[in-house]
């Protein structure tokens, strides 16, 4: 047998480099295109000759042979992609539908492409429209375009709300509330469009008088129907939601992983802990107390996840569809996975009882929570139970079930005296404490929204969050120590100008808050703390995280400041999050578990990645919470001239943006619908001041207020104001020359007020 030098000597033997002609062959021979790591196996390019390697694709691609685009690879120079957008440009004698791609600037004429079918969406397509289409080579230098879908060329497209009057005529009301013109559609336009659909529209042109003319494109459903609300944001927001053949198929081929060489942690309890309605499990966790003489009173924990790089290996079919969604998107009532449901659910799931891969990181905790070292494995583990926060919770308090009866001493007892350390640790540095009301939307089986109720926060959710937190900065921390290519996730310190904004409003509420140059997470946390007992407690943690800067991905580690910590990454959720793929992949790399490392490909391309990928977390942000807002609205509609509590969040020249205390819903209160005054605005302190009854609305103030309108197409609350106990009778001089004072010297300062005559 071998001895490891011997080994490590034929890892890094030289090989005969491949001829430029032998590279480009392979190149032109794949049937996509294809990365570093994909070509230097092909030829067995290993150890000391990568850097010839390397330097050879670069004079190729230098020379303008081949051509590299971002992180789908390698592919001969001029040659199409798989899938390209195409402008239909004629039929030719036999009929055939004829196209080449969109924006053609080559010298050379382009390539002949037959569109194989002209039709998507039951729509032909014809000269002069603009597709997304998937592309074959015929083998003659021509290649076969298979349509996905119809694009936008040259008119605009706008989704919106087919409006069929009892004349005929026929409005398109735009969902995006930024869109402010109606388009109008001939008869003969419509596609069979019916009054209150959803519908997809090529914008021509300007007609008479300004307005705007169209032509329905698709039909897709009937807003009317709550279950189609997530369907607007779907489409409103480009989120890829249809599942490539491809893809599919991979997934659908997938089986179990051997032992081979992963570590057994078949024996190991694990479990995994997740909400009741949740269908995919991608974290398990265990502890124990750590038996080394010099940690007694430390502990041993394993967090492990799902071996999804085991599953997708770089530039695959499942790779770039889960590279395109960048992460799962979630709404009330249904969710657009980052994976198929072959994986997602299936092989990725820590299922109970089923053998399922994973890479795990074995953890060792002081007794006040400090990591003092770690170790990744790749593994295979066998879930001992599905438990639910809920299930955890109660066994902790003295209640267990069935199910967690024979694990409460054994994992649940050890796990929460192991997260108790943990959560001192969290104290001591000063993580940001936000306390942000969540609330579920409740859905039935029909989509139909039932009803909102509060999230409640367990400890049985915090002890997962901070066993994740801890499982990433180990992970992160490999990385950091060993220089490897890989993601962070970062948080930088807030703008200077946000948090001297937000410090003159906490001052109005006599809560002092540090300057911006030094205030760190600990600093907001005493803030917090001194808005505990405060009517507008909700609201000032609220204005604290809209002062934080946006967390995003980096492949340079630049900590995190809300949770007060030097490096931080995202390893917890492969299923759902591609940053998390990448350091998988990263992992597997640096530690040589195997195959589906991050490739050299992937390594140069780790900025567009995490551009991408930032992208699209703030694309499904967005677009969640739009739908929310969407539901409640559709919800609320019901309830048109009902009374309802609120608190103010915010005040403008337009009037106060109001919360509603049972369901969170926001809305707007309009300056017309307030009590007749002029009304000044004070920016620094968020408040709108009545120049002649001193009435004054703060924000975090109490309101009364009557529902006036409810757009579930836009989210859109719009309330009326009730709450006249609140208006002081002109007579009240101490309150009439406090606030003329107040507003005098608020005038004289450097900012100005705006003032607003609430007009009938």
């Amino acid at each position: 047998m071998p001895n490891k030098k011997t080994t490590r000597e034929k890892d890094t033997a030289a090989v005969a480099l491949p001829s430029k002609d032998e590279i480009l062959q392979h190149i032109k021979e794949s049937p996509s295109r294809i990365g570093k790591r994909q070509i230097a196996r092909a030829f067995k390019i290993k150890g000391a000759d990568r850097p010839a390697f390397k330097a050879l694709l670069k004079e190729l691609e230098d020379a303008g042979d081949i051509d590299r685009k971002g992180h789908r690879g390698f592919t001969e120079t001029g040659r199409l992609p798989e899938v390209a957008v195409l402008d239909a440009v004629r039929v030719d004698s036999d009929g055939e539908l004829i196209a080449q791609p969109a924006n053609w600037d080559e010298p050379d004429p382009p390539p002949l492409i037959f569109v194989h079918s002209s039709k998507v969406s039951g729509r032909a397509i014809g000269v002069g429209d603009r597709m997304l289409a998937r592309l074959k080579t015929t083998g003659d230098g021509a290649y076969e375009a298979s349509p996905i879908r119809r694009l936008m060329g040259g008119p605009r497209q706008i989704l919106g709300i087919c409006e069929i009057s009892e004349t005929g005529s026929c409005i398109i009301r735009p969902v995006n509330r930024r869109e402010r013109q109606l388009v109008t559609v001939p008869r003969d336009a419509r596609s069979g469009a019916k009054h209150g659909e959803l519908v997809l529209v090529d914008v021509d042109g300007a007609a008479r008088k300004g307005a705007v003319k169209g032509r329905v494109v698709e039909r897709l459903h009937d807003p009317g129907v709550e279950k189609a609300l997530s369907l607007l944001a779907i489409h409103s927001h480009g989120i890829p939601h249809q599942w490539p053949a491809a893809a599919l198929e991979q997934a659908k081929n997938c089986g179990p992983a051997t032992l081979g060489k992963r570590t057994d942690l078949r024996a190991i309890p694990l479990v995994t802990i997740d909400g009741s309605d949740a269908r995919d499990f991608d974290d398990a966790v265990w502890a124990e107390q750590d038996t080394d003489k010099d940690n007694s009173d430390g502990w041993h924990l394993i967090v492990a996840i799902a071996d999804v790089s085991w599953y997708v290996q770089q530039d695959s079919a499942l790779d770039r569809v889960a590279y395109e969604r960048g992460n799962s998107t979630y709404f009330p009532d249904r969710v657009v996975p980052m994976l198929p449901e072959d994986l997602s659910n299936g092989w990725c799931s820590l299922k109970p009882h089923e053998d399922r891969p994973c890479l795990a990181v074995y953890m060792w905790v002081n007794s006040k929570g400090k990591l003092l070292r770690h170790r990744f494995v790749r593994g295979l583990m066998r879930s001992t139970a599905r438990l639910t926060y809920e299930q955890v919770q109660a066994a902790h308090d003295g209640k267990p079930d069935k199910t967690t009866r024979p694990l409460l001493d054994t994992v649940i007892k050890p796990l929460f005296n192991a997260y108790a350390c943990l959560d001192q640790d969290r104290r001591k540095r000063g993580a940001l404490a936000l306390d942000i009301p969540e609330r579920k939307i409740i859905v039935n089986e029909d989509g139909e929204m039932t009803g909102v109720l509060p999230r409640v926060r367990l400890a049985s959710h915090q002890l997962i969050e901070e066993f994740m937190v801890l499982a990433n900065v180990a992970a992160a921390g490999s990385l950091q120590k060993n220089k490897s290519p890989g993601l962070y996730r970062v948080h930088e310190p807030p703008d200077h100008e946000r948090v001297d904004h937000l410090r003159l409003v906490l001052k109005s509420m006599d809560i002092s808050l540090a300057p911006a140059g030094s205030v760190r997470a600990k600093d907001f946390n005493s803030a917090l703390r001194a808005a505990e007992q405060a009517p507008a407690k909700d609201l000032v943690n609220t204005m604290v995280l809209r002062a934080q800067s946006q967390a995003r991905y980096e492949p340079e580690n630049l900590g995190h400041f809300g949770l007060a910590l030097s490096q931080y990454t995202h390893f917890t959720s492969p299923i759902r999050r591609y940053s998390d793929l990448v350091v998988h992949r990263a992992l597997v790399s640096e530690f040589k578990l195997g195959e589906g490392g991050l490739s050299e490909t992937e390594h140069a391309d780790l900025i567009e990645v995490a551009e991408h990928i930032s992208m699209s977390e703030r694309r499904s942000s967005t677009a969640e919470r739009e739908t929310v807002d969407r539901f409640t609205a559709s919800f609320l509609s019901e309830k048109i001239g009902s009374t309802f509590t609120g608190k103010v969040n915010g005040v403008s020249r337009f009037g106060l943006f109001v919360t509603l205390d049972n369901t969170g819903a926001d809305g707007i209160l309009p300056i017309k619908r307030l009590p007749r005054d002029y009304y000044d605005v004070f920016e620094e302190t968020h408040t709108l001041s009545g120049r002649h009854s001193g009435t004054e609305f703060t924000v975090g103030d109490p309101v009364t207020i009557k529902l006036s309108e409810a757009d579930a197409v836009t989210g859109s609350l719009v309330f009326d104001y009730l709450d006249h106990t609140r208006l002081r009778p002109a007579g009240t001089a101490k309150t009439l020359k406090s606030n003329r004072k107040k507003s005098s010297s608020r005038k004289s300062s450097k900012h100005a007020s705006k003032r607003i005559k609430r007009k009938h």
